[in-house]
């Protein structure tokens, strides 16, 4: 009997430090988030009184300035995800790919070489790209000229390679997560299923398709969700490298809650902006699995 209420103190005491800061650090901020979207509250005034849905009807509601926020930056964000969740997929894949196949003494540190990029904060990653991708005096653009190009590219100034630019920076700063993530599940592969489709000639597309997907393909599932996840909070290399430009087209819609909140004062507005974009990207990854859920069925 003691040593039974005994166990669950020390299982209370054990959980209790999650549970706690899950309550600080999500829960409480996402009730107190609800609750202030629906409030006229301003930033240096504080809470000026309850509006119910105005603050969402200003956001969804065409021609208002919040909605050109809003809208600009989800199509920005959007189209970011688009063009950032395949590569962030396939690459870090082959890269684990290959490296499973590199003998043991160089898998570590090739693991290593590639995994050390996502150790770097976004301030130090947006400076080297800045530096690479110059448009004046820039390391790419100086190579490209003695190759003999005639005309400086505008990589920060110019559409499509302001994103360009923003795809490449992300990919090789956080590829390393997503490769890791593959290496892990492809050490989990029992090795005599390659054996049997050895014996029965497979080649290494064949390997790959029939015996290495079916046994990673959950945790491939799981890398594209929290690779949808990350590519939807999109901040700093944007705002670090090309400060939303050209013309807005690389603002982010977190980069326009932030407007919303520190450059308008209105944090209920961007409260609800907030909820939105949250709203949106659980439709979204409920689609995924949905259609994950339907394919593995």
């Amino acid at each position: 009997m003691y040593k039974g209420a005994s166990y669950k103190i020390w299982s209370v005491l054990m959980v209790s430090p999650f549970i706690i800061f899950f309550l600080l650090f999500w829960a409480l901020p996402l009730v107190l988030g609800i609750w202030i979207s629906f409030h006229n509250w301003n930033v240096s005034a504080g809470n000026l009184g309850f509006v119910g849905l105005d603050n969402y009807k200003m956001i969804l509601t065409s021609g208002t300035i919040y909605n050109d926020l809003f809208m600009t930056g989800l199509k920005n964000t959007l189209y970011f995800v688009v063009i950032s969740v395949p590569p962030l997929v396939l690459i870090a894949l082959g890269l684990a790919l290959i490296i499973d196949n590199l003998p043991d003494k160089f898998k570590t540190i090739y693991r290593t070489i590639f995994f050390i990029s996502y150790s770097i904060s976004v301030t130090a990653v947006s400076a080297i790209f800045l530096w690479l991708f110059n448009n004046n005096g820039g390391f790419i653009n100086n190579v490209l000229m003695s190759l003999g190009m005639k005309e400086a590219v505008n990589w920060l100034g110019e559409q499509p390679y302001a994103w360009l630019t923003i795809l490449i920076a992300t990919v090789w700063w956080t590829i390393g997560f997503n490769m890791m993530l593959f290496i892990n599940a492809l050490n989990e592969v029992d090795s005599s299923l390659y054996e049997a489709a050895d014996l029965d000639g497979a080649g290494a597309w064949g390997k790959f398709w029939y015996v290495t997907f079916p046994q990673i393909k959950n945790v491939g599932f799981f890398i594209v969700i929290m690779t949808v996840i990350a590519s939807f909070n999109l901040y700093g290399q944007t705002r670090l490298i090309t400060n939303g430009g050209p013309e807005q087209s690389t603002n982010s819609l977190i980069m326009n809650i932030q407007t919303s909140v520190f450059g308008m004062n209105q944090l209920g507005i961007g409260s609800a902006m907030a909820l939105l974009m949250g709203i949106i990207m659980t439709v979204i990854l409920g689609l995924q699995y949905w259609l994950s859920y339907r394919k593995t069925d």
